[in-house]
């Protein structure tokens, strides 16, 4: 995967527990083309990857701009983040990949919940850039809480955007129930926030008649799973026909590592799709939130950072 060192040549206090940074080619280069909807891998003291969302337009060849919330279960990159990155820094990141692209269509309806507007304020950019239609909807818990605030409503689609804050009055409060009724064939709707914003957006706009070729989404992090039924199962490498035992409490990414078999890893909660392994025999239980439901039925492709097996054992491309 190419690599990149960049300058922090920015660091913005953009709302409660919010912070932007700004970064740059250390050598004062164009940075690679990105599109909206697309991300970087960070790579954060101590050995910490983590990805996030550009939220700046794609025109933007001289930097790229991320925002990060101070998350209270941070497994240490936002707090790295937060506490240790500071202007001047030279970071490493990847190139930008696109998980979450903008489909051509007549009407866009972008919704965003939280630090989920990243994503979508970059392709609030674009589709404004490009004279498209859209709709934007941003839910925060508070307007103190409302990252890039100021920035949306100076900008030329600022009349295109509304805001809902959960301590607000009723009256500007989202109305999803409405928003979603009669669903357009030509209308895509694209979500971005914690997950249970994502899956009550999801699931009322399925219930409203919206197909699933209409509905895009992206997860910043995984919710619970519940792991008491958790059995030991094997993992069988094809190229060498080792067999590895599984054990509850452990995933089939540590058990390979531990037996000296690495692939790439950087999320570990089956967000970023960075360790995808092609399964050639066997049942996966998919727990993950990158695959779509027809990749999943498919049963060809696990992310180990964080699935398990139905079946006794895997066979996977290893």
């Amino acid at each position: 995967m190419n690599q990149l060192s960049v300058t922090v040549v920015n660091k913005i206090f953009e709302a409660v527990d919010i912070i932007s940074l700004e970064l740059a080619e250390v050598d004062g280069k164009q940075l690679p083309y990105f599109t909206a909807g697309a991300h970087i891998d960070v790579h954060l003291p101590g050995g910490i990857v983590r990805q996030y969302s550009l939220l700046n337009d794609s025109t933007e060849s001289h930097r790229y701009v991320i925002a990060v919330l101070k998350d209270a279960e941070s497994r240490g990159g936002s707090v790295a983040i937060h506490k240790k990155i500071k202007v001047g820094d030279v970071l490493r990141i990847s190139t930008p990949k696109n998980h979450f692209p903008l489909i051509s269509a007549n009407q866009s309806l972008l919704l965003a919940g939280g630090i989920g507007v990243t994503p979508i304020l970059s392709m609030a950019h674009q589709l404004n850039r490009t004279n498209a239609a859209f709709r934007m909807h941003y839910c925060t818990r508070s307007r103190e809480r409302t990252a890039f605030l100021d920035t949306i409503q100076s900008s030329e689609f600022s009349d295109r955007v509304h805001f809902h804050f959960d301590d607000g009055d009723d009256a500007q409060k989202l109305d999803l129930k409405t928003l979603m009724a009669k669903p357009s064939p030509t209308t895509h709707l694209y979500v971005c926030g914690p997950k249970g914003f994502i899956d009550y957006v999801v699931d009322s706009a399925k219930e409203a008649g919206w197909s699933s070729d209409q509905i895009h989404f992206e997860y910043f992090g995984a919710g619970e799973i519940d792991t008491s039924g958790d059995k030991v199962f094997k993992v069988k490498i094809a190229s060498s026909g080792t067999i590895l035992d599984v054990a509850p409490g452990k995933s089939i990414t540590r058990v390979l590592e531990e037996n000296d078999v690495f692939i790439p890893v950087s999320c570990e909660e089956g967000v970023c799709g960075t360790c995808l392994t092609r399964v050639i025999e066997g049942e996966p239980d998919h727990r993950d939130l990158y695959l779509t439901d027809a990749e999943k039925t498919a049963n060809n492709q696990i992310l180990p950072c964080c699935s398990r097996a139905k079946s006794a054992m895997l066979t996977l491309d290893l």
